[in-house]
């Protein structure tokens, strides 16, 4: 079997060109592939289409890649919390392809299935399936580029519209464990759409927060299958950021409270 273990995050990604698309792991803020995007803003690399369910905020995730602006155009599902997003839709500067989260998430896991488009429900009757949704304005904010009408069939007297499927050039994910030949297991909420673009890249990297031996990773407990993955960079000590921190108010101290 093929080691596909990397020196480092540099070495992961220093074959990723100007251009170039990318499917990008995470939920909000949960299961960020942070280490391989920042080493990918580090090296320089711009001009990028990204695949995600959001943009990251302004200073974490790709919002780091969106603020240099390094990403030219984005396929979202959520595009909230991200003030400079908005700034660059608005301003004609940031190309945004609006996209239902489960037909999202269809579109790569059909894409990595193999499987070039499919039917769905979600979106009939809409700009969805209609078209003239807004995906870039001018200078002047005046719509530059609307989104085409797509097909529409009925089956069974239902009306679907039909979607074509995602394989990104590269796919960037951020795993529990892995070992070196990329079977990989994700923990918790971060199973999100870290499954589905390692399956959708041409090209996945895996940064791991733990890097174990062949044979370690019981074979029932593997989410994803080191076929569908090409390289592989240990991140143990990856920041983890909370999108919104809530803490309970502490109760005022009754009459009771007062001198204990």
């Amino acid at each position: 079997m093929i080691n596909k273990v990397v020196a480092s995050p540099a070495e992961a990604v220093a074959d990723i060109p100007d251009g170039a698309s990318l499917a990008v792991g995470g939920f909000g803020l949960c299961g960020i592939p942070v280490t391989l995007i920042d080493a990918l803003h580090s090296r320089g690399t711009t001009d990028l289409e990204t695949v995600s369910n959001n943009c990251g905020v302004d200073d974490w995730g790709l919002g780091v890649l969106l603020k240099d602006g390094r990403i030219r155009r984005t396929i979202s599902s959520y595009v909230g919390e991200n003030k400079e997003f908005a700034r660059q839709y608005l301003a004609g500067e940031l190309e945004v392809v609006l996209t239902p989260q489960g037909t999202l998430a269809e579109k790569l896991r059909a894409g990595g299935a193999g499987i070039p488009a499919f039917y769905t429900r979600a979106g009939v009757g809409t700009q969805v399936s209609d078209g003239g949704l807004p995906q870039k304005y001018d200078a002047d904010g005046a719509v530059a580029v609307a989104s085409a009408a797509k097909e529409v069939r009925t089956f069974n007297g239902i009306d679907y519209v039909l979607e074509e499927s995602l394989t990104p050039d590269f796919g960037l994910v951020h795993a529990w464990k892995g070992d070196r030949h990329g079977n990989l297991m994700f923990h918790a909420t971060a199973m999100n759409f870290n499954p589905l673009c390692a399956m959708a890249g041409k090209i996945t990297i895996a940064e791991v927060e733990e890097l174990v031996e062949p044979g370690e990773l019981d074979p029932e407990h593997v989410h994803i299958p080191g076929i569908f993955v090409q390289r592989v960079v240990l991140a143990a000590s990856t920041e983890k950021r909370i999108e919104k921190r809530t803490v309970a108010v502490a109760p005022a101290a009754g009459p009771d409270q007062a001198g204990a």
